[in-house]
């Protein structure tokens, strides 16, 4: 007769998916948070719908979710821990280990990679000495390697605190880091100037005021866009739709 074997459903401890960091928060943290979570639910007809911003919310308390998040979370809208859990652990915006200052994503899809994405995520590796997902010695930097940014017109691109740096080659964006990591001010080639931190961009993510500059579309953006208006082109309408 063989012997039983035992298998462990879920992920080990160990993992990443698995939510680590407190289990709840001081007193006068709470009570901020609590104060933020209102304002938030408040924009919402069911307290439920809330719930994504929320975890932006906590996300910058803690530059990732942790248990003590889940359970606020989980208390202001009304649901059980285990059903935040489901929601949040389904994105990948919502970080499973703590994050530093700035998120520096270098996308490695196909197009990316052939115009040099896997060259530049390399070199960044070895400027910085992390691995994807790992955080510089100074808590500067958290790199990792990711999916389509939706940029393929401005390939190979690196995002960091999820603002777009086009057409990178490895030296410029091991610039980029440098100066990140100096505390110089940098701006993005498109979308909100100038860049801010991981835990400022949470809270912006969560709906609170950002009076940053705007900055324009790129070049490749506005030329598809006159082929567009030129040719008279049009979504098709939805089935239905007038």
């Amino acid at each position: 007769m063989s012997e039983p074997v035992f298998v462990q459903l879920g992920p080990p401890p160990e993992e990443p998916s698995h939510l680590r960091g407190r289990r709840s928060y001081p007193p006068p943290v709470l009570a901020r948070l609590e104060a933020d979570a209102q304002q938030i639910i408040g924009r919402y007809p069911d307290r439920r719908s809330a719930l994504l911003p929320l975890l932006h919310l906590v996300q910058s308390e803690d530059t990732c979710l942790t248990r003590a998040g889940v359970d606020f979370c989980a208390a202001q809208v009304g649901l059980t821990g285990a059903e935040v859990a489901a929601v949040a652990t389904f994105y990948s915006m919502y970080r499973r280990t703590p994050t530093g200052d700035y998120l520096v994503g270098v996308c490695t899809n196909t197009l990316c990679a052939v115009m040099g994405g896997d060259a530049i995520f390399d070199a960044l590796k070895n400027h910085l000495g992390v691995d994807s997902d790992e955080t510089t010695a100074d808590g500067a930097i958290t790199l990792q390697h990711v999916e389509c940014n939706a940029a393929c017109d401005y390939a190979p691109v690196v995002m960091v605190n999820w603002e777009f740096f086009d057409n990178q080659t490895p030296a410029s964006a091991c610039d980029l880091v440098d100066a990140l990591r100096s505390g110089a001010p940098v701006n993005p080639t498109r979308g909100r100037a100038p860049l801010c931190t991981f835990r400022h961009t949470q809270r912006l993510l969560a709906g609170f005021p950002d009076n940053r500059a705007v900055r324009t579309a790129g070049e490749p953006t506005l030329a598809g866009l006159r082929v567009a208006t030129e040719h008279n082109m049009h979504a098709k309408a939805m089935e239905g739709e007038d």
